[in-house]
């Protein structure tokens, strides 16, 4: 979704993106996001082992509740780099907290892009300056082109609403486009509000959104060493503070999800080669662990998603998948269905239903419906298709 300069603007929030030369081809590479005051801050972050430095610091500080800026860089990953890409990492949040006149403990930092190289930290101090100099309330499509890399797209997205009688405005910047499979994918994303909330509330629902939205997609089943979520709430929008239980947390929640939900999904549409969103919809399992499981077994089959690529609604693929991860099942009651079409009950294939098919794969978005028919739980997430073009562009994106 595309935002005029002047639309896209969350009170007490200032943004910027710069290129300092990180990246070899002159794109911005180096982003700012900064609170005018001390937020109340959340983060989630990727569980992969070889977590990559910025994440190792993030964790560390997320735990006070407080942030007040965000430095991320794209390019470079600076993840599998030892001890010298931590102090790499404390050493540009130390540069920018001294030039914004705030405590280190209150920057957050990311990266993003190739593991194994070091943080090239002078580059990122030369541009500085550059960088604090140019913050404005304005500066988010800079800030979101800044974090790109294999991305083909930007993903920025506003939400407006009103909580006690205040206007609460809530903006997320995300990048990711391979490399994607919680928890969470190679992704970052952060969400910027000037609503006041309740530091409980606050986390309660950003890891209910979180978990709905970013840990329920999959492009490629591989994931990342730097995945990032955070969101800051300000309190600039003096509503009265939501808190866990009330109307306000309702209709505030209901806000960060559909605003996660949108970029959540424009991560799957932009996947490396992609050229299909797949909604893979698991019900009546036994317990939602198990419809995660059925769900993430057909979605990163390799021979489901070319499947979808090639325009073949090859339901064999999908109880194939289905059958091979020990996933408790009513096998002969069993029912697949592409849209509303049904492909697959009473353990074996309809037949007659070509036609319908054929006009359902031609869809960029394709819904997916399994039914396992032993209990009452279920599991949704988003997937994409596999193509040519994700071979190309991952051959020859090395270290």
């Amino acid at each position: 979704m595309s935002f005029s300069r002047e639309a896209l603007q969350v009170p007490g929030f200032l943004a910027n993106g710069i290129h300092v030369g990180i990246k070899t081809e002159r794109k911005r590479d180096l982003a700012l996001l900064f609170s005018t005051i001390p937020a109340k801050a959340v983060g989630m972050f990727t569980t992969n082992s070889f977590k990559a430095a910025p994440v190792l610091i993030d964790m560390g500080r997320i735990k006070s509740g407080v942030a007040q800026a965000i430095l991320v860089n794209s390019g470079n990953a600076n993840a599998a780099t030892g001890a010298e890409g931590y102090r790499g990492a404390l050493a540009t949040s130390k540069i920018v907290a001294d030039r914004l006149r705030i405590g280190d403990e209150l920057v957050q930092v990311a990266s993003t892009g190739i593991i194994g190289q070091p943080l090239p930290v002078d580059k990122i101090a030369g541009g500085m300056d550059r960088l604090v100099a140019g913050l404005t309330s304005q500066g988010f499509n800079a800030a979101e082109e800044a974090i790109m890399t294999t991305d083909k797209f930007p993903k920025i997205a506003l939400r407006k609403g009103i909580i006690g009688k205040k206007e609460v405005t809530i903006c997320g910047l995300a990048k990711g486009a391979g490399m994607i499979c919680p928890n969470m994918a190679t992704m970052l994303a952060f969400f910027l509000t000037d609503a006041d909330v309740d530091a409980s509330a606050l986390g309660t629902l950003f890891r209910h959104a979180v978990d709905k939205t970013f840990n329920a997609i999959t492009v490629d089943g591989c994931m990342s060493t730097n995945d990032t979520v955070l969101l800051l709430a300000n309190g600039i929008a003096g509503n009265r503070t939501v808190r866990n239980g009330s109307r306000d947390y309702t209709l505030f929640r209901a806000m960060v999800l559909e605003i996660m939900s949108e970029l959540s999904r424009a991560i799957v549409s932009d996947g490396e080669g992609a050229t299909k969103v797949i909604e893979v919809n698991v019900t009546g399992a036994s317990t939602v662990t198990e419809a995660k499981k059925a769900a993430y077994a057909v979605a990163n089959s390799n021979l489901v998603k070319t499947a979808f690529f090639g325009g073949d609604p090859n339901w064999g693929r999908i109880i194939s998948a289905l059958g091979s991860i020990g996933v408790e099942m009513a096998i002969d009651s069993v029912t697949v269905h592409f849209e509303d079409v049904a492909v697959f009950a009473g353990g074996m294939g309809i037949r007659g239903v070509e036609k319908e098919l054929a006009e359902i794969m031609t869809s960029p978005c394709i819904r997916l419906q399994v039914d396992l028919a032993v209990g009452q739980r279920g599991f949704r997430i988003l997937a994409s298709d596999l193509g040519f073009d994700y071979v190309k562009i991952n051959a020859h994106y090395h270290t």
